[in-house]
Order: structure tokens, then C-alpha cells, then sequence
């Protein structure tokens, strides 16, 4: 479906061709007609897939309808909840670049900034606000951010929310809201916790699943080594050194483990920028900024970059750590690999780790190439349990993965 065939006010099409848009994505097609109507929906959709114009359309659609409407000072009508700063600055960026020729004002408010440039912009008058759930309470209590007219909520990444342990911070945010408002929740999962989140907030919703199973673009290879714990370290210079080209990003389980591998790789005279959430704001996105524009060519990070971080020509990820949520594979993997060129994903296992490469090709429904030929392989015996647990996985044939799992020791 073309977006002109979407019920949406010309000067938002406008916006919408000037970026290229001609055909709506799936959960764009599907969403957007329920949330014109004012329906609360239920989005299941993989990251990439443009849902953030799923519910930033229909909301500036909604809005500039009724400006005119308004009288005395702009007051925040849609507010966008989001897990992680990053997000919430990318989904703010996309916001102004839709509304761009209406007189919609937004804004953005999330820790890690001085909070006085946040309460000046807020007491301007704002249509559309994007946050960060602790920052936004802290404004509330202030009376700076007065969401008690907001009648669009919108719940970005619902299951990362609730993963960061921002459930008591949501309901208290949506109970302050109006009472009968609309709710858009996204998620890139549906675990159980989700849907509960949902059967509280949400009235009669429709639901839109675009993604029944996890998948990989086929742009991305995938390669995985075997190597012990102690010789990750090595092996990812073994492989900057002879193997890997371009711009990548390194995904680390830890904060810590961030900060380690930035100080072997800079003594190793890598151009390397690090984002964790101890950094602050400001750092943050100065080292994304660095990558972008290519000051930098390594940035490694714990999952907080994961999931809605647009990075442009990314030519490669390395899993340093294996992620214990398979999901988060799927996620960190599809920042490499887009708009049609060509990406390709290194993956460390250790002893450790055995059962999350189980766990992640069940998900994705594909066994991920082994790479045996590097200088770091397991000792024979635990390369033996490897290749006796793939044998008793696996049924010859066939991609899919079997349910059953034979608990052995590792050593």
C-alpha cells in the first residue's frame, strides 16, 4: 500500500515523500488505519521494520487536525514512552522531520542532561513529548511536565521497558494520563509480562503481529567460534587484525566488559568509542557521533545500542558475549545487513555460553556456520561434547531445532 492510500493530511505526505517513503511497511500499513480511528493496538514487530512511523503518522495526523482548536498555550496531548535515551532522541529526530510543516511542537526529556534546558523547552509549550520514564516522573512532580491531558500514549519497546524494571514507572505514568485515552504499545517481543502490561492499560485492542518467528536478513552472514573464555580477548584481535574490515560494533554483556576491551583495543592503536549506561548523556552520544561520522570505526556496547540506534553502513557485528536472551541476537545482529547491502555477524561462544547458541538457533530456525579455522580452538574434550550435543539437537535435514535437551557437564 502507497502512503498517499493512507488516510493522512497532505502536509504529513509531503514530509513523508521528501524522506523517499512510497510504499508503507507492513506494520505501517496495518497499524496506521486502526490508530487514524482512535483504536488501541497491540504491535508485535522486529526492530527495523518503521515503527516509529506507525504511531508518530497518525498521532501528527490527530494533532494538526485539531491545533487550530487550541486555545491559550501548547499543552502535551501525545507523549511516547521510551527504555533507553538513545531511542528517545532517534524517535524525537523522526517526529520533527514528519511534523515539519505543521506547528506541532515537540520535544525530548531523558537523564543524563541538565535538566534546566528540558523545563524551559516544556514551559514553551509543547504538543508532543518523547521520555524517558525516570525523567519524566521527576518533571511531573516539578509540575514542569503536565501530562494530565495526554490522551495518546504510546509504549515503545514495551518488553525492554519491562526488562530495565520501568513497570512501576510505566502504570504510574498512565494513570496520570487521561482516563480514556488512547494506547499504542510496540514490542519486538511478546513474553507473558507484556501481555499483562497490556490486559491493565489497554481497552479492547487490536493486535498487529508482523513477525511470528525471529528472523535474520539474508544480507547478514552469520559465522560463530568455538574459544575459550580466556582467549576471546585474542581472538577478536586475531580477527580485526586479518579478518574484519569496516565499521562494526562489539556487543558486551557488562559494562565492565566494555571498559576492558576499549583499553586492550586502544592500546592496540584501534580507533574505538564505548557506549554503557554509566556513561553520561553527553558521552554517549559523542561516541555515537564519532562512529557516524567515521572519527571512530569500533564502538562497542552493552545492548542499550541494540535496538532502534539507525547506524548507517555497518559492516559488521561481534558478539563478543553471547546475549542470554535470544531475542537480543536477533536485535544486535539487524543493525548490520540493511537496505539491501551486504553484513555479516562473528559470534564467540565459550564453555559457558553453550546453551545460549542452543536457545538462538531455535529461535532463528538456522544452524549458524562454525568457523574451526583460527588460533584459539576449545581443548578436544570440550569440542567432543560440542559436536556430540549438535548431533543430538538437530535432525538431519531439517533447520528446525529440537525441543529436547540432554544435560551434560562441560568438563
Amino acid at each position: 500500500m502507497k502512503f498517499s492510500e493512507l488516510a493522512l493530511n497532505p502536509v504529513i505526505l509531503k514530509a513523508v515523500a521528501e524522506l523517499k517513503y512510497e510504499e508503507a511497511t507492513p506494520v505501517q500499513e496495518q497499524t496506521i488505519p486502526f490508530a487514524i480511528k482512535g483504536r488501541d493496538v497491540i504491535v508485535s514487530a522486529q526492530t527495523g521494520t518503521g515503527k516509529t512511523a506507525a504511531f508518530a503518522l497518525p498521532i501528527i495526523n490527530k494533532l494538526f487536525a485539531r491545533q487550530d482548536a487550541v486555545k491559550g498555550g501548547k499543552q502535551i496531548q501525545a507523549l511516547v514512552i521510551s527504555p533507553t535515551r538513545e531511542l528517545a532522541e532517534q524517535i524525537y529526530e523522526n517526529f520533527t522531520t514528519y511534523a515539519k510543516y505543521t506547528n506541532l511542537r515537540c520535544a525530548v526529556v531523558y537523564g543524563g542532561m541538565s535538566i534546566e534546558p528540558q523545563k524551559d523547552k516544556l514551559n514553551k509549550g509543547v504538543d508532543i513529548l518523547i521520555a524517558t520514564p525516570g525523567r519524566l516522573l521527576d518533571l511531573y512532580k516539578q509540575n514542569i511536565a503536565r501530562i494530565t491531558n495526554v490522551d495518546t500514549l504510546v509504549l515503545d519497546e514495551a518488553d525492554m521497558l519491562l526488562d530495565m524494571g520501568f513497570i512501576d514507572d510505566v502504570l504510574k505514568i498512565e494513570k496520570i494520563c487521561l482516563p480514556f485515552k488512547q494506547t499504542l504499545l510496540f514490542s519486538a517481543t511478546m513474553p507473558i509480562k507484556v501481555k499483562q502490561l497490556a490486559s491493565k492499560i489497554l481497552k479492547v485492542p487490536e493486535t498487529i503481529d508482523v513477525v511470528r518467528t525471529a528472523t535474520v536478513a539474508k544480507t547478514v552472514n552469520q559465522v560463530l567460534y568455538y574459544v575459550p573464555i580466556k582467549k576471546k580477548m585474542e581472538l577478536c584481535l586475531h580477527l580485526l587484525r586479518n579478518t574484519i574490515k569496516g565499521n562494526i560494533v562489539i556487543f558486551r554483556r557488562t559494562k565492565f566488559g566494555v571498559d576492558k576491551l576499549e583499553q586492550v583495543l586502544l592500546k592496540n592503536n584501534y580507533k574505538v568509542g564505548t557506549i554503557h549506561g554509566d556513561k553520561s548523556q553527553n558521552l554517549r552520544q559523542a561516541a555515537l557521533d564519532e562512529f557516524k561520522d567515521g572519527k571512530v570505526n569500533i564502538l562497542i556496547s552493552t545492548d542499550v545500542a541494540a535496538r532502534g540506534i539507525d547506524i548507517e553502513n555497518l559492516d559488521g557485528v561481534i558478539n563478543f558475549d553471547l546475549p542470554n536472551i535470544p531475542e537480543a541476537y536477533v536485535h544486535r545482529i539487524g543493525r548490520t545487513g540493511r537496505a539491501g547491502n551486504e553484513g555479516i555477524a562473528y559470534s564467540f561462544c565459550s564453555a559457558d555460553e553453550r546453551n545460549y547458541v542452543t536457545s538462538i538457533q531455535k529461535l532463528i530456525q538456522t544452524i549458524i556456520k562454525v568457523e574451526e579455522n583460527h588460533p584459539y580452538p576449545l581443548d578436544p574434550e570440550e569440542k567432543a561434547v560440542i559436536h556430540k550435543k549438535q548431533g543430538s539437537k538437530y535432525k538431519k535435514g531439517r533447520k528446525s531445532v529440537a525441543s529436547k535437551k540432554k544435560k551434560k557437564r562441560w568438563y
